[in-house]
């Protein structure tokens, strides 16, 4: 009934609690586990395949490097058998019955094509997690310095879903893919996640397929998943950068060379803005140079 999909990277730890709450759990509906370690430098592929030796229902399969997230998560897709598919990233801890409660949704309301839970952070602390697909209006207030204007707040408030309190079902635009459950037909029928899209916006880019073909996508604010949010990306030493390429590539691809232009410009301006930051955060002469350094770095390799 359903394959569970993890990506492993440097989250040993984290990996394997992410399993225990898997393992712990006593699902209803058959259930495979497939687990991508994606290069891993921390000892994870060592642990898991110890963890999992007695684990039937969980495979391990080794990458020599990183594959990114989506063309680790098209992989393990690819060798999945089951009615579902889960995206579930290695630093969540899921509780007893919640998956058996995402499919059940999806048997029970075949006009919805993906279902997601609320997301916690360690604690309990709600993670306002879904966002509204970001269209040209977004490019120009995401993350500048003028986006608490009025005018432009009503952009930035509407895209982070701030009319939204999370604490109740509703239809949503874009959830993350921290947990993300859907048919593997469906996902088959999406060729599943864009591989231009290396680390960030494919799943921005696979909800907006989504509902394209009028796909509903729910959020059950019942079903609960803990999220240490960004255990993995926060390790990657050009984060930024790939996150500005993969942006860039996502404006090129659903709003073309406008888009694509005006993103290019929005982090042109964005990176003058950090530069003035990094000049006030660092009074060391040397931490300065060496901070505006890197930065230069990561816009000469914006693509």
């Amino acid at each position: 009934m359903l394959s569970v999909l993890i990506l492993s990277w440097n989250t040993k730890d984290l990996s394997l609690a992410c399993l225990q709450s898997l393992r712990e759990d006593q699902p209803v509906h058959e259930r495979e586990i497939l687990i991508l370690d994606n290069g891993s430098e921390d000892g994870s592929q060592t642990a898991i395949a110890s963890y999992i030796a007695d684990w039937p229902q969980a495979r391990l399969i080794a990458s020599d490097e990183n594959l990114g997230f989506a063309a680790g998560n098209n992989r393990l897709a690819s060798l999945a058998s089951k009615r579902y598919l889960c995206l579930l990233n290695s630093d969540t801890e899921v509780p007893r019955g919640a998956l058996d409660r995402l499919v059940d949704f999806l048997e029970a309301n075949r006009a919805y094509g993906a279902v997601v839970p609320k997301l916690v952070y360690p604690g309990g602390r709600l993670q306002a997690s879904c966002k509204r697909i970001p269209g040209l209006a977004v490019a120009l207030s995401y993350d500048m310095c003028w986006r608490a204007w009025p005018l432009v707040r009503r952009i930035d408030d509407r895209y982070h879903y701030r009319d939204f309190d999370h604490e109740h079902d509703m239809d949503v635009e874009q959830p993350p893919a921290a947990c993300l459950l859907l048919p593997r037909a469906l996902w088959l029928s999406l060729e599943g996640l864009d591989e231009e899209l290396w680390l960030f916006y494919n799943d921005v880019d696979l909800c907006k397929r989504l509902l394209a073909r009028a796909v509903l996508i729910r959020y059950l604010a019942s079903v609960i998943v803990t999220h240490h949010e960004g255990a993995s990306t926060k390790q990657f030493g050009d984060m930024v950068k790939h996150w500005a390429c993969d942006r860039l590539a996502y404006y090129r691809k659903h709003h073309g060379g406008l888009g694509y232009v005006l993103v290019r410009v929005m982090l042109w301006l964005r990176g003058w803005q950090e530069w003035f930051v990094l000049g006030r955060r660092h009074k060391d002469p040397k931490e300065r140079r060496d901070a505006r350094r890197a930065l230069r770095r990561v816009m000469r390799e914006l693509r």
